[in-house]
């Protein structure tokens, strides 16, 4: 009888422990849970708020865009985000350290819309080009080329009627026009001059041609 008592008590005993080694685990696992959830729940924190902080850039960046003129003293200083210059004098400094942004290279469009939107500009020009080089490689070359000059005078256009064109302006205003007009008008005037039968003659161009090639 002492014998099946102590095998008893052995028994419960080794229940006990195995209901409290289960009771540990289970307490283990539930703590992990929590911190696990508390990890998830500080990195979404996180992430809301880098969000937040973001659109707030956004958002300034956009009142930046906004401002039509902007007095940059340094020609090669950016503003700051509340459109500030940063240098207040008009010597080029010894060593550039940032890039300002060309004139009129803000959003063409508003910062809710999606990027093409937002280029739309130097997207139709682009797309202009795109398609006179498809109708040249079809053998309809000055077609093609028509294209492509208008295109180039397009951006002109739109470069000096728009405030903001974004990645269409490249230098300031002034340069990006005359650069994309006189390539257009060039590109346009040698489509028309192209043979055979030329939709346009300059007779003094054929002159000096029959010069060179006589002399």
């Amino acid at each position: 009888m002492s014998a099946e008592g102590g095998a008893d008590r052995a028994e419960k005993t080794r229940q006990v422990e195995r209901a409290e080694r289960s009771e540990r685990i289970e307490r283990a696992e539930r703590i992990g849970r929590s911190e696990r959830a508390e990890r998830a729940e500080r990195s979404e924190r996180a992430e809301r708020a880098e969000r937040s902080e973001r659109a707030e850039r956004v958002d300034e960046s956009d009142a930046v865009d906004g401002i039509d003129e902007i007095e940059v003293r340094d020609p090669v200083s950016a503003p700051d985000a509340e459109g500030r210059p940063r240098r207040t004098t008009r010597r080029f400094p010894l060593f550039t350290k940032d890039t300002a942004r060309p004139e009129g290279g803000g959003r063409a469009a508003s910062g809710d819309l999606p990027a093409p939107a937002r280029q739309w500009p130097v997207l139709l020009v682009l797309g202009l080009v795109g398609v006179g080089l498809l109708v040249t490689a079809l053998d309809v070359f000055r077609v093609g080329i028509l294209l492509i000059g208008s295109a180039l005078l397009a951006g002109a256009l739109l470069r000096w009627l728009l405030p903001s064109v974004g990645m269409l302006a490249v230098r300031s205003r002034f340069t990006d026009i005359v650069t994309y007009g006189v390539l257009g008008l060039v590109i346009v005037l040698l489509a028309l001059m192209a043979q055979p039968k030329p939709l346009l003659q300059v007779p003094f161009l054929k002159d000096a041609l029959h010069f060179t090639v006589d002399s």
